[in-house]
């Protein structure tokens, strides 16, 4: 084992930068303005600057947060702004966000808001080897964080993708694809004749806009069957999975939890049948997007009355083909504008199913569906390859501050 190294606490390195005299909402996001660091997770834009150099962001209310920034900076009132001597910064960096959830959960005290107990939270022991081992540690650290930034913008580019790929093929089908492609080579909007002749078929206007002359526009409800309700506690010993709007994971669209009842103990609010292949979509607040499709194991199971429950007539419409049209910012846009009420506002099964929709050939459907599920899996590709990086960064880190690792050994 070998012998630990100095230890030094926050106090003896740290000195505090003047505090700010801007609010959160004094953010003017200006392009051209400097990062302005706040207690939430985003950084913002201001047009002044209050520190240069290196210097570290801590959240002082609501939970423990971190942030390292070399160069000119802002931040507001409720961000602890403070540089390092005798160590180096992004070391200190790594340091306190190895503690993270430590800090969160002892040094952030109080009723109602939460804050930062600064005095103690300065009593924390630091580990301080030589520089040189400091600066391997940064590389080493600094070089995983990368490859997770990297990840993060080819996730965030194909969901831009996914998003102009969505646009072009509910308006003009797979041969969208070639608009896509003179799309990217000049500036403007296309003229209708151009785009009739690029996709080799006429289209006509509707009152969701431009389509294919041989699609249709119907109202949902016309291509969807009829779901029933039942009280879960007449079966009062039956196990039932259950879900509401907490079990929808609204970045990828997917059940990513739901809720074990006996029928008696069910939630009043647990009435719809859900079968496969179903989509539930979030009546409370719909622009949150809470959409998804259901999978064959919860087949016959409830889900909550704040859901429209969508059972398409498979003759007619393809499932996955809505799914992903229930997705598009101009389905969302039209379908908020019902909402009615405050605080939750909602709108109504009826809203969702008077809507109209643009109805292609089964066949057209069916390769529209395809082209965005092989997106989606790239996607989730991609986002599995991140994950694995944060566990490597997490595991990294823990060992490296253990010394169960020796960084000298480490080559870059």
């Amino acid at each position: 084992m070998k012998s630990p190294w100095p230890t030094k606490k926050l106090k003896e390195i740290f000195q505090e930068n003047k505090k700010s005299p801007f609010k959160v909402e004094d953010a003017d996001n200006h392009t051209l303005g400097y990062p302005f660091f706040t207690s939430g997770g985003n950084v913002l834009r201001h047009s002044e600057f209050l520190v240069d150099g290196e210097n570290l962001f801590l959240s002082t209310g609501g939970y423990a947060g971190v942030k390292y920034y070399c160069g000119k900076a802002s931040y507001s009132t409720d961000t602890w702004a403070i540089k390092i001597k005798n160590a180096l910064t992004k070391y200190i960096y790594y340091q306190i966000l190895g503690k993270i959830r430590y800090i969160d959960e002892i040094y952030f005290r109080g009723s109602g808001l939460r804050h930062l107990q600064k005095k103690e939270f300065l009593n924390i022991e630091i580990p301080l080897p030589p520089v040189e081992v400091q600066r391997k540690i940064v590389g080493v650290l600094d070089t995983i964080q990368e490859a997770i930034e990297i990840q993060d913008k080819i996730i965030e580019k194909t969901k831009e993708l996914k998003k102009a790929m969505m646009s072009l093929l509910f308006h003009y089908g797979i041969a969208g694809l070639r608009v896509k492609e003179l799309l990217s080579s000049r500036t403007g909007e296309l003229e209708k004749e151009e785009i009739e002749k690029l996709i080799g078929k006429k289209l006509k206007k509707t009152e969701i806009g431009l389509i294919p002359e041989d699609w249709k526009v119907v109202k949902l409800g016309e291509v969807c069957l009829k779901t029933q309700q039942k009280d879960p506690s007449k079966e009062p010993y039956k196990l039932i999975k259950y879900l509401d709007v907490s079990s929808i994971d609204n970045e990828n669209f997917k059940i990513i939890a739901y809720k074990v009842f006996e029928g008696r103990k069910a939630p009043s609010r647990a009435r719809k049948i859900i079968e496969t292949d179903d989509i539930i979509f979030a009546t409370v607040r719909p622009y949150l997007k809470r959409v998804a499709l259901i999978p064959a194991e919860l087949h016959g199971e409830f889900c909550s009355t704040a859901f429209c429950v969508i059972r398409t007539k498979k003759e007619l419409l393809k499932p996955n083909y809505l799914f992903y049209y229930l997705l598009t910012n101009y389905f969302i846009v039209r379908i908020s504008s019902f909402q009615s009420g405050t605080g939750y506002p909602a709108i109504s099964d009826d809203d969702i199913l008077n809507e109209k929709i643009p109805l292609p050939p089964l066949f057209e459907q069916c390769e529209i569906a395809e082209i965005l599920q092989t997106i989606d899996q790239k996607i989730e590709v991609e986002q599995k390859k991140k994950a694995l990086y944060e566990e490597l960064f997490k595991t990294m880190l823990n060992k490296i501050m253990k010394q169960e690792i020796d960084v000298e050994e480490i080559h870059l």
